[in-house]
């Protein structure tokens, strides 16, 4: 009995340590198995608002600027003054090159007495195109009165030959008519004596018509063809003829006479040549003037006004154009602040929003947004300006503009590191709890989501998240949806 009770207790004993073995070797496998799993810290969604914080760095600059200008064409010697000077009206800001400068000079002497001479010549040829111009007109009008007279004499004698012709068809007409008077007369007297002897009483006859050996003629109506030669009537034609076709070249030669003389003294096309010689001739000297005056104060150009300079236009070696010098601040006006944002930050300013802006050495004030437009230096990017209070800032002072927007209460906020977006797809990783090998497990779970909202800290999204949920915020090690993991408050 007691052998067996011993080998009973070695048989208990033996399975208590089989057991605590067991239990030992399972604690080993856990801490081994659990060492090798990511270590990830977990977070709940919240509410809160999303807050936008834009911050940018710029500098203060000129609310207006006013233009310096010098003589153009002149070669730069020296250049003594630069950005960020201020200077007074009277300082000498460059002088130029001496010996260009008398070269300029010359040439533009040269030009003005190239211009006088074209001057004068023109004065000379309108002279003369004047002379020409009176004498022509004389010669039209002596030519006018020589036609005039020489075909007033052709119509004259065109008229005269027909007046000839015409008159002597009259002495014909008369002659024959008297000559047929005659006849009738000694006609009518021989049948009155025949009749007489044979005691038959002769009528009288009364009237201008007179029985000849031709017929009978009637005075009143006579055809001048029985009276007057054919030749001599064919000549009168002729001669009608030959009036009227003096008259009407006589009119047309007048008339081409009268457009001469017309002509000759219609007024010539106005030539503004002259005048605009001229104004170039007063413009090359009034430049000529001023190249001289350098000239006599050694090439030095003086400032007309003081300010700070706010661009050089200019460099040693090159040529003043008829822009600018120089550029100067104009005091009169308030400085304002320049910055540029990018596209993404220009979601949250907008114009006329109240921002943060502290300048080198000053206290940080409140100003407004004045102007916002997208850059045309930098495209995607945006200037934005700031109107400073009048006595605020100089050119060229540094500062940093800052502003911030909340929006709207957002009802499930997580840390932006807890948000990962893959080819436009965003998702978070989640903790969910399983049997495992060793008992209970915790493994990571893929859920997607979308972003309504986010800045640096903070993700707004929606999704099958709720208010339970374990969201992984970091983690030991990259993580896979479905790989275990350890909890960080494990330890």
């Amino acid at each position: 009995m007691r052998v067996e009770e011993k080998r009973r207790k070695r048989i208990l004993e033996a399975f208590a340590a089989f057991l605590v073995f067991m239990w030992l070797c399972t604690v080993i496998s856990r801490s081994v198995y659990g060492s090798q799993l990511p270590v990830v810290s977990t977070v709940s969604a919240e509410q809160k608002y999303i807050e936008h914080i834009v911050e940018a760095d710029g500098i203060v600059v000129a609310g207006d600027k006013v233009p310096v200008t010098a003589e153009s064409g002149l070669r730069i010697e020296r250049l003594l003054v630069q950005e960020g000077e201020r200077i007074e009206a009277g300082d000498v800001i460059l002088t130029v090159d001496m010996n260009d400068l008398q070269d300029i000079i010359a040439d533009r002497q040269t030009e003005i007495s190239k211009l006088q001479a074209q001057i004068n010549a023109i004065v000379q040829n309108q002279e003369l195109a004047r002379q020409q111009k009176e004498l022509e007109e004389q010669r039209a009008r002596e030519d006018y009165d020589e036609i005039a007279k020489r075909e007033d004499t052709l119509v004259g004698r065109a008229a005269e030959e027909y007046s000839r012709i015409e008159e002597e068809i009259d002495r014909q007409r008369s002659e024959e008519i008297e000559r047929r008077k005659k006849a009738a007369e000694e006609k009518r007297k021989a049948e009155r004596e025949e009749n007489s002897e044979d005691g038959e009483d002769a009528d009288e006859d009364e009237g201008d018509s007179y029985e000849t050996d031709e017929g009978t003629f009637d005075e009143e109506n006579f055809d001048e063809e029985g009276l007057v030669d054919k030749e001599l009537l064919e000549a009168r034609q002729q001669a009608a003829y030959a009036e009227a076709d003096a008259r009407w070249q006589r009119d047309e030669a007048v008339r081409n006479a009268e457009r001469s003389v017309e002509d000759a003294a219609a007024p010539d096309g106005e030539d503004a040549s002259l005048e605009v010689n001229r104004l170039e001739l007063e413009a090359l000297q009034g430049e000529l003037n001023r190249f001289q005056e350098i000239l006599e104060a050694e090439g030095e150009i003086r400032t007309p006004q003081g300010g700070m300079i706010t661009d050089v236009c200019v460099e040693i070696g090159g040529r003043t154009s008829d822009s600018a010098v120089l550029l100067l601040a104009d005091d009169s006006v308030p400085c304002r602040f320049k910055t540029v944002i990018s596209q993404e930050q220009k979601k949250y300013v907008s114009l006329n929003d109240t921002a943060r802006l502290k300048l080198d050495g000053s206290r940080e004030k409140e100003v407004g947004i004045d102007y916002l437009a997208e850059s045309d230096t930098a495209p995607g990017s945006y200037d934005v300006y700031v109107e400073l209070p009048e006595g605020t800032g100089a050119p060229g002072m540094s500062g940093t503009m800052s502003l911030s927007e909340s929006g709207e209460r957002q009802s499930c906020c997580v840390p932006a590191e807890a948000v990962h977006t893959v080819n436009a797809r965003s998702y978070v990783y989640v903790v969910r709890e399983r049997d495992g090998i060793l008992g209970k497990e915790y493994y990571v779970s893929e859920l997607n989501v979308k972003i309504l909202d986010q800045n640096d800290s903070w993700a707004s999204v929606e999704g099958a998240l709720d208010g339970d949920s374990q969201i992984i915020a970091s983690s030991t090690k990259e993580l896979e949806n479905g790989a275990a993991v350890r909890l960080e408050e494990a330890f």
